[in-house]
């Protein structure tokens, strides 16, 4: 995608309506390309880079597979619970803190990963600059979000992620 185009999504980023529409839709077409991609595409990496998490449900038992932003981060990854500024948490940060044993998929392959919720704030403000910097709307979300403090966690993958050639 384009800069131009890049930059206009992440200054709709701050939009209400673009959160209320984000949140309905594009969870529903990320599962839908990834399905029919075999994992290979993510419709929002277009945006951002995306992967999907799979977790299971804390009170349900069931398997979940939620599409996040994600950071690059050392070994592993960053995911946000912004929940697109809502003022309560995404349930998927809940089952996370129940059950850090998850996986993602990433371009066609599944990577088991243990979740760490993010609780250093010198670590967290290091991470929030570097997430701003990639989706500015964070700090928005951070205001409609309330007195909620949004959640993070680094994902590390449970073995050395091995790179096709």
């Amino acid at each position: 995608m384009n800069r131009a185009l890049r930059r206009l999504v992440q200054r709709l980023g701050h939009k209400r309506w673009f959160a209320a529409v984000g949140k309905r839709v594009a969870p529903h077409l990320d599962r839908f390309v990834h399905r029919v991609s075999r994992g290979k595409v993510q419709l929002s990496d277009a945006f951002l880079p995306t992967l999907i998490l799979i977790h299971t449900g804390r009170k349900s038992g069931r398997d979940y597979q939620t599409p996040l932003a994600y950071l690059p981060h050392d070994e592993g990854y960053v995911i946000v619970g912004s929940n697109w500024g809502q003022q309560h948490h995404p349930a998927w940060t809940h089952n996370l803190l129940a059950n850090p044993q998850v996986a993602i998929e990433m371009k066609g392959r599944h990577v088991p990963v243990t979740a760490r919720p993010v609780t250093d704030p010198d670590e967290r403000a290091e991470l929030w600059e570097r997430l701003t910097s990639v989706w500015p709307a964070y700090d928005t979300y951070v205001e409609r979000a309330g007195d909620r403090q949004i959640r993070l966690f680094v994902l590390t993958p449970d073995q050395p992620i091995e790179v096709a050639d």
